[in-house]
């Protein structure tokens, strides 16, 4: 049985564990998924999604208390794309994002999971401050970010894109 994390309306949040290895390889099939992510083609087989989920998502969840959490569509009961955040090294930062398969997007589920998960971080975790990058031309997943209530901080380019910072305080500066 995996953590709960949230819930909303028509989802659940909770943690991944080996039982959803099918579902990430599915959401993350479609190379429309992963056409901005940067990491397009890390997930080819279920062996790829195993690894993932096995040596970064439980792994971070035992050493951060967070990491990308699975979706739960309530209707279904089926893991249809990931939300939350990621301590990302590469930029010394925690990253909001999110990812969901083609059939589920432009229903407003990124806004509701996410929104859930700031809500929860806010309560639950020692994050005062968040990131959000996009690619530029990913103007779905940038109203994403600006409905969530975070503002622009920079652009710059990373691994051939332009990439746009979105950035928000979880806590108030004080």
């Amino acid at each position: 049985m995996s953590k709960l994390i949230t819930k909303t309306a028509r989802l659940i949040i909770r943690e991944f564990n080996l039982d959803d290895i099918q579902a990430v390889y599915d959401f993350n099939a479609d190379e429309r998924v992963n056409r901005y992510t940067g990491d397009a083609g890390v997930v080819q087989s279920l062996a790829d999604a195993e690894r993932i989920i096995r040596d970064i998502w439980l792994t971070e969840y035992l050493q951060f208390g967070y990491a990308r959490w699975a979706v739960v569509l309530k209707e279904t009961n089926s893991v249809i794309g990931f939300c939350g955040f990621k301590n990302d090294y590469r930029i010394n930062e925690t990253d909001i994002g999110y990812r969901f398969a083609p059939e589920h997007w432009g229903k407003g589920y990124a806004t509701e999971a996410n929104q859930a998960c700031i809500e929860y971080a806010k309560d639950h975790l020692d994050l005062d401050y968040i990131v959000g990058d996009v690619v530029e031309e990913n103007l779905a997943s940038i109203n994403v970010l600006l409905k969530l209530g975070m503002t622009f901080n920079k652009k710059f380019q990373d691994m051939g894109f332009t990439v746009i910072r979105y950035d928000m305080y979880l806590k108030s500066k004080s």
